[in-house]
C-alpha cells in the first residue's frame, strides 16, 4: 500500500493527468512515454529551468504545455499528479511543494541524499494526506515480479542467504551521480539502491544493516568499493558487494534456499535461472518493456483510481536509503 490514502477525487474512469519536473534524459525513453502510454494516464505538462529545453521536450513528445518554473507546473489546475525527475538534492524541496499543493507525487530514485531527507518527505505527505511513490520500477518489471512469485511460492525452501554483486570498470563520465552534494554519494547510491530495494521487496525487510566503504581510485572523493551486510527476518544473512573500480563487469542477484537457488541480474535482460537441489536447472526469460517505468506507472495510476496498489512506497524507499546510509555514512562523515 502507499503511505497515504489514494486520492478520493479520482474516479475509476478518471484519466490521471501528469506533470513532470525535470524532463531530462531519464524521461526520454524510461518514464516520459510510460506516463503517456499507461491505461488511464496522460502527460499534459513538463518543466525544466531551461525553458527552451522544456519546450523542445514538449514538442517532440506531443505534450500540451511546458514551463520553466516548478511552482507554475505544480499549481496548474489540469495537472493531477507530479513526477519529480530531477537529481536527488532537489527531491525533498520539490516533493514538499507538491505535497503542499495536495497532489500525489512520484519521485525519481534514489529517494533523496540521505534518510533524514526521506523522513522529511514522508512527513510532508503524511500531513497532506496524499500519496507519495518512489520510482523503484524494478518492483513491477516482469523478471522481478516472477522472482517474487517463485520465492513466495516456497520453491526455494527455507531462505538461507540473499546477495547482490555489481562490479564495473572505473568511469569518468558519471556526472552528478558521483557528486555527493547532489547525489548523496557515488555510484553505489544510484545503482545499488535498485538491487537493495528489489531484494527487500522479494524476501522481506532487512534488519541490522551495516557496511563499509572505501575510495581506491577516486582520490578519496567518493566511495568506489562498498560492502553491506544484513539479517533477514528468519535469520538468513544478506550481503551486497559493489565495486566500481573493477577490471571486469559482474551483475548478479542471488536468493538461496534449502531447496533451490534463484539467480538473475539487476540490469540485465530478464533471464532467471532456477537451480534445484537435485541439479535440475530451469531458465525463464522475462525481458523488460521498452519503457521500463510503464509497469510501475500503471500500478500508480490504478491505485489513484482505486483499482489496485503500487508496490513502490515511500516507506520502502526510505528503508532503502537507510541501508545505503548504513553502508556509506561513516565514509562520508569522516571526510567532513
Amino acid at each position: 500500500m502507499s503511505d497515504a490514502k489514494s486520492d478520493s477525487r479520482f474516479a475509476a474512469t478518471h484519466v490521471i493527468r501528469w506533470g513532470i519536473l525535470g524532463c531530462g534524459d531519464v524521461c526520454e525513453v524510461k518514464s516520459g512515454p510510460a506516463l503517456q502510454q499507461a491505461t488511464g494516464s496522460s502527460l499534459v505538462a513538463v518543466m525544466r529551468r531551461d525553458g527552451e529545453k522544456a519546450k523542445d521536450f514538449a514538442q517532440r513528445h506531443n505534450v500540451a504545455r511546458w514551463y520553466d518554473d516548478a511552482d507554475a507546473l505544480i499549481a496548474d489546475p489540469e495537472v493531477d499528479a507530479v513526477y519529480v525527475a530531477t537529481p536527488p538534492n532537489s527531491h525533498v524541496d520539490l516533493a514538499s511543494r507538491v505535497a503542499k499543493a495536495g497532489k500525489p507525487c512520484l519521485v525519481e530514485k534514489p529517494m533523496a541524499r540521505n534518510a533524514g531527507e526521506c523522513r522529511q518527505m514522508v512527513g510532508a505527505f503524511k500531513r497532506a494526506n496524499v500519496p507519495l511513490f518512489i520510482a523503484y520500477y524494478r518492483r513491477a518489471l516482469p523478471a522481478f515480479v516472477r522472482a517474487k512469485q517463485i520465492f513466495d511460492a516456497g520453491t526455494l525452501g527455507t531462505l538461507t542467504s540473499v546477495s547482490t554483486r555489481l562490479s564495473l570498470p572505473p568511469s569518468s563520465n558519471s556526472g552528478w551521480r558521483v557528486d555527493p552534494e547532489v547525489s548523496g554519494g557515488g555510484l553505489f547510491v544510484d545503482l545499488a539502491s535498485h538491487a537493495l530495494n528489489a531484494l527487500e521487496w522479494i524476501v522481506g525487510d532487512f534488519e541490522d544493516a551495516r557496511g563499509q566503504a572505501s575510495s581506491l581510485t577516486t582520490g578519496g572523493g567518493v566511495e568506489d568499493v562498498v560492502t553491506l551486510q544484513w539479517r533477514c527476518a528468519n535469520g538468513a544473512l544478506g550481503y551486497a558487494a559493489h565495486n566500481f573500480a573493477s577490471a571486469v563487469h559482474e551483475d548478479v542477484l542471488e536468493i538461496i534456499g534449502t531447496a533451490a537457488q534463484l539467480s538473475w541480474s539487476c540490469f540485465g535482460d530478464g533471464t532467471l535461472t532456477l537451480t534445484h537441489a537435485d541439479g535440475k536447472v530451469e531458465v525463464e526469460k522475462h525481458p523488460p518493456p521498452k519503457h521500463v517505468h510503464l509497469p510501475l506507472v500503471q500500478t500508480i495510476v490504478d491505485e489513484l483510481r482505486g483499482n489496485g496498489t503500487c508496490p513502490s512506497t515511500a516507506a520502502a524507499g526510505m528503508r532503502t536509503q537507510e541501508h545505503i546510509d548504513a553502508a556509506i555514512g561513516k565514509f562520508h562523515r569522516a571526510k567532513k
